[in-house]
């Protein structure tokens, strides 16, 4: 295929994509129709029960990728009519180019385009979600900075933070530290906690907070009480995960977060000097 065709095809799907109200990409299937060489609705139509089909077996629900609307088009001298047509997703897309004939150059484009265009989707989400990681797991260290100053300010001694924090740990877990590390294959010398998803990051920062506010509430000026709070507070916290289903000493482990940090400023400096 001729470099002027796919940029002239690259620009032609790009301009009959629309976004929804939540910024989700879409693109109308009358459009797409065209765009892909079907003259026809009801072929068309065809290949759409085909990717419909292929959604489900997917175990993707075909309503959130193939909403069917109504819309009104003009059939000349200002007279309108009202047509079916159907929303479709960038996955959905991808499904009927997937099933569509292949013989046809501008299917055999969009199989590639919107294969690349779902994988650029996930690698953007999956950097999302690290970046929601990393930034959990430095909230974490501020109020755990928070809660060594308390314990420091109201006993006037912080030494046994680490303590405190491990006692936390056991009874977020139902583990010492050291089981867990042993468990998810961490070395002694590495933080637990860069090694938790965010979701129990988010959970110990909790358990955290509320030994804080309790401890400053409640006037705590014995360590003994500060670190029976926050046992408290952990159980509490690992209470409310069982009951839902999430077991923390089950969760299993995620990649080394100071990695996950460093890969994404090392991306961040790439785009940078790309722009200049």
């Amino acid at each position: 295929m001729h470099t002027s065709i796919i940029n002239s095809l690259t620009l032609s799907f790009e301009e009959v994509s629309h976004k929804t109200k939540e910024g989700i990409e879409f693109w109308f299937a009358r459009d797409l129709q065209h765009l892909l060489g079907y003259s026809k609705w009801e072929n068309f139509k065809n290949v759409i029960n085909k990717a419909k089909t292929a959604c489900e077996v997917s175990d993707h629900k075909i309503d959130d990728h193939f909403p069917e609307v109504r819309k009104m088009v003009e059939i000349g001298s200002g007279a309108q009519k009202e047509i079916e047509d159907i929303m479709l997703t960038r996955y959905a897309c991808y499904l009927i180019a997937q099933n569509g004939d292949s013989k046809k150059e501008q299917i055999a484009f969009a199989q590639t385009y919107f294969a690349i265009q779902t994988r650029k989707a996930e690698l953007i989400e999956q950097r999302m979600l690290e970046y929601e990681r990393v930034q959990a797991r430095v909230k974490l260290s501020q109020t755990e900075k928070e809660l060594s100053k308390i314990i420091y300010e109201q006993t006037g001694n912080d030494r046994n933070f680490g303590l405190i924090r491990s006692k936390g740990d056991k009874a977020l877990f139902n583990h010492t530290t050291a089981q867990m590390k042993a468990k998810w294959g961490v070395k002694e010398t590495k933080p637990l906690a860069d090694f938790m998803p965010t979701i129990l990051l988010k959970a110990k920062d909790f358990a955290t907070e509320i030994t804080i506010y309790n401890a400053k509430e409640n006037l705590m000026m014995q360590e003994t009480e500060i670190s029976n709070e926050h046992i408290t507070n952990n159980k509490a916290v690992r209470d409310t995960l069982l009951s839902r289903g999430i077991v923390p000493e089950n969760v299993k482990p995620d990649e080394d977060v100071k990695k996950v940090e460093r890969r994404l400023k090392s991306e961040v400096k790439k785009i940078k000097k790309g722009k200049k």
